[in-house]
């Protein structure tokens, strides 16, 4: 319930104009809501005012929009453009004010969520991207002014950068001269990025204070890049490591080992062994055949989430997983890609028993489960009471297989979410799986309605209305791609385009 000063505050951020000109008579600490109540209304004119004369010594934006005793909303999923342009405007214009020294130092803006509706009145939203920029060029604005020298504001910012924003970024992030916002980078997420390019922009992001890394998509990686990031830039803080697709294939001018050892996977193994931080690692769509324990064994700190979607595991990595330390302090596991049941089916239920106590979300995507293998799911499953989430799209497996299961996840206290697939049942007779995109569209839409509607009856039945089920045929919302698709299409059109023509040159030689 909100409370009399709350509800005060919306009623004088709903008139603008008067609102602005009451400022100087609001006490301090009356800030925070003020400034609170003018985002939940949208009132931008009043945000930026707020900020250019924000009285306090620290502005966090996440601690400010989150749920507190006077305001309980939680307005942190609300990206909206308007709020957040008004508030970065409004930290130039802080610099900008003349009349004595600012008493603002740290500007805090982490800690927002990109989500796929909106609920601000304009609907409107400023992804990661959009922020990225808009505060680089706001740096990059202010570093033109002629200012009286004063302490830096430290911005503390996640950042996310493409080919499409990375001169700006580079600018802001490694001024020529005085600058009066200092960026300082806690979450970095790099796409359409050259190798050298993405080393360029970590080495100026401040990679000491760096917690998350995602190096995604349409970075093409080698494990010599790797090893060479890893080594020159040091990341002692880092939290969460994602690498894109193919990042541990051997660079092209490589020979192999007479020995079969791999001096570049052993050395990107110690370089992650000295971050004593690291608990989150994705390395998704990378053939890792054979290395799981190589890479993972030097491991210090045992790993939280662990991502090896596709990764080609054989028996060795698998009975690694089952036994290794990190299985019992695991809470998100991504196995998408490798025939669970068929290959591994002692040493995956022996891996599950093991991460049962730990364990809050579990994929399993195209991994050949059959109707036949749903007894040994289920049993598998049964005791990870923590489960939250569990994906299995992908899979070929009937309505009536599919209801079964749902009766076994009835029983997990936590489950909350389930994403299932397509019933084969649904599909013409003697589709084959792994389905491409075109095959898993084509499907009886009715005949799949009355499916799911019946497995939502079992979870009702149980008193599971808790569960959300879905079937998301093309994956889950990602704000990022979303946010920058036309210009990672267009990054594809060229690397097609370059494609065709070495193909072109190839066979000219070739004549």
């Amino acid at each position: 319930m909100r409370s009399l000063r709350s509800i005060s505050a919306e009623t004088l951020v709903s008139h603008p104009q008067v609102a602005q000109q009451s400022l100087d008579g609001v006490a301090h600490n009356l800030y925070p809501l003020l400034f609170k109540a003018s985002y939940l209304l949208e009132q931008a004119e009043v945000i930026r005012v707020l900020l250019e004369r924000w009285p306090l010594e620290e502005f966090r934006l996440s601690a400010l929009l989150g749920p507190c005793s006077e305001h309980p909303e939680d307005l942190r999923d609300r990206t909206c453009r308007a709020c957040l342009e008004a508030c970065v405007q409004g930290l130039a214009d802080h610099v900008l004010r003349a009349g004595g020294p600012q008493r603002l130092r740290v500007a805090d803006l982490t800690g927002v969520r990109d989500v796929q509706v909106q609920q601000c009145p304009c609907g409107r939203a400023l992804g990661r991207w959009g922020r990225t920029e808009l505060l680089a060029r706001t740096c990059c604005q202010l570093q033109a002014e002629s200012l009286v020298a004063q302490r830096p504001i430290r911005v503390l910012a996640d950042l996310f950068v493409t080919e499409g924003n990375f001169e700006v970024v580079v600018q802001a992030l490694g001024p020529a001269g005085p600058a009066p916002l200092r960026v300082h980078c806690l979450s970095f997420r790099a796409d359409s990025l050259s190798p050298s390019q993405l080393l360029q922009v970590l080495c100026l992001a401040g990679p000491g204070e760096l917690r998350r890394l995602e190096v995604v998509h349409n970075v093409r990686l080698h494990a010599g890049h790797v090893q060479q990031l890893l080594a020159q830039v040091g990341f002692p803080q880092l939290a969460s490591l994602t690498l894109p697709a193919r990042a541990f294939d051997a660079p092209p001018t490589s020979t192999p080992a007479s020995d079969g050892e791999d001096p570049l996977l052993t050395s990107i193994a110690w370089e992650l062994s000295q971050m004593s931080q690291l608990t989150e690692l994705s390395v998704a769509f990378s053939t890792l055949t054979g290395k799981i324990p190589e890479l993972l064994g030097p491991l210090r700190t045992p790993l939280r989430t662990l991502d090896l979607a596709n990764c080609s595991l054989n028996h060795a990595d698998m009975a690694f997983l089952a036994d290794c330390f990190h299985t019992t302090h695991l809470e998100v596991l991504d196995l998408s890609g490798h025939s669970l049941f068929r290959l591994f089916p002692s040493t995956f239920f022996r891996l599950l028993s093991r991460a049962a106590q730990t364990l809050r979300v579990l994929t399993m995507e195209e991994c050949g489960i059959e109707d036949r293998h749903v007894d040994m799911l289920v049993l598998a499953l049964s005791p990870c009471h923590e489960l939250c989430e569990l994906r299995f799209l992908g899979n070929p497996l009937s309505a009536r297989a599919l209801r079964r299961l749902f009766v076994a996840l009835c029983e997990l206290p936590k489950l909350r979410c389930v994403e299932f697939p397509v019933p084969k049942d649904c599909y013409p007779e003697g589709t084959a799986y792994p389905q491409d995109e075109l095959a898993m569209s084509r499907f009886d839409q009715q005949k799949y309605e009355v499916i799911a509607e019946d497995l939502r009856a079992v979870l009702l039945r149980a008193g599971r209305c808790d569960v959300q089920v879905c079937t998301p045929l093309f994956g889950s919302f990602d704000p990022d791609i979303q946010e920058t698709s036309n210009e990672l299409g267009a990054f594809l059109l060229r690397a097609f385009k370059a494609a065709l023509e070495n193909f072109s040159r190839a066979l000219e030689q070739m004549e």
